[in-house]
């Protein structure tokens, strides 16, 4: 797979609600649902559920699987 790859597929998912797995520094997992709200050409944006908390992250996070997505049925 390559970053245009995934950036077709982001994009794909805006609106939806996911669940997101963040593998970190120094084995730091952060697990949350969240919704894709906005999609830019280096970065994409995600609203938190349980928030009004935004995050970013890097098309190259999910490529390397820093950033692991799973679609909530």
């Amino acid at each position: 797979m390559n970053i245009e790859k995934v950036k077709i597929k982001i994009d794909s998912y805006k609106g939806q609600t996911l669940q997101f797995r963040f593998n970190g520094s120094r084995n730091q997992v952060e697990e949350f649902s969240a919704t894709i709200i906005d999609t830019y050409p280096s970065i994409f944006l995600v609203k938190l559920e349980d928030s009004s908390q935004v995050k970013s992250f890097s098309y190259s996070d999910v490529l390397i699987k820093k950033l692991v997505l799973t679609v909530v049925a």
